[in-house]
This record gives structure tokens, sequence and C-alpha cells, in this order.
């Protein structure tokens, strides 16, 4: 790997929130493809709560579930900053909270696949 600097974008919100009719996490992604970030993840957690919340937990029983989710994005520094600094003011404008954090990271590996048509 070349000496690089890269960084990983957290942003810990709700599965339920919503930007511009859309839901935050599938925004984000779509908008980070857009970009041209390497890659996003977006994970479900199964129980947890923020600052204002109360705590959510997935139930088999629940039809619909209001769960946190986690979007990492990891890209060069240059990058993940520009693209937040894009992202920020949505993220100012939702109605409900969620965290953003920036950390240091070291890419060990990366072996591209084949692309796939989107």
């Amino acid at each position: 790997m070349n000496n690089t600097e890269h960084l990983l974008l957290r942003i810990y919100a709700s599965s339920t929130d919503k930007v511009n009719g859309n839901l935050l996490y599938e925004d984000i992604v779509y908008r980070a493809k857009r970009f041209g970030i390497s890659g996003a993840t977006v994970f479900r957690g199964i129980i947890g709560y923020g600052a204002s919340s109360t705590i959510h937990s997935s139930r088999f029983w629940e039809l619909t579930e209001k769960l946190p989710v986690l979007i990492e994005i990891i890209d060069e520094k240059d990058k993940i900053e520009e693209f937040y600094s894009q992202l920020e003011p949505m993220l100012n404008e939702m109605a409900k909270g969620c965290l953003v954090t920036i950390d240091n990271t070291q890419i060990r590996f990366y072996k591209q696949g084949k692309k796939k048509p989107d």
C-alpha cells in the first residue's frame, strides 16, 4: 500500500432517520457512490440508544423497527474531508440527532475484485 493518509468516517443514526424523504443511511451511501468514495457499509444494530432517546432493540414481534445504524466510509483523507463538508449542512438540517466521528486509519490490505455494473 502507498503511504497516503486515510480516514474512517462513522455516522451513528437511527434506521428510521430521513432526509429529503429518503432514509438517511441510503441517502448517504448513494451520495458516497456518486462522489467517488471507495466504499461504504451500513450496519444495523441489535440494541442501542442515543443521548436523547430511549433504548431501541430488535424484537421478532415488531413490524417496524427503529434500530441504531452505523454508516462507515473509508477513503483518502482529502476525499473524506471534502465529502463530509458536503454532508454536514444536510445533517444539521435533520430533525433528529446523530453522531459523527472521523478517525485516522491504516489500510493494510486492499484487493479489488472485478467491477460490477451499477
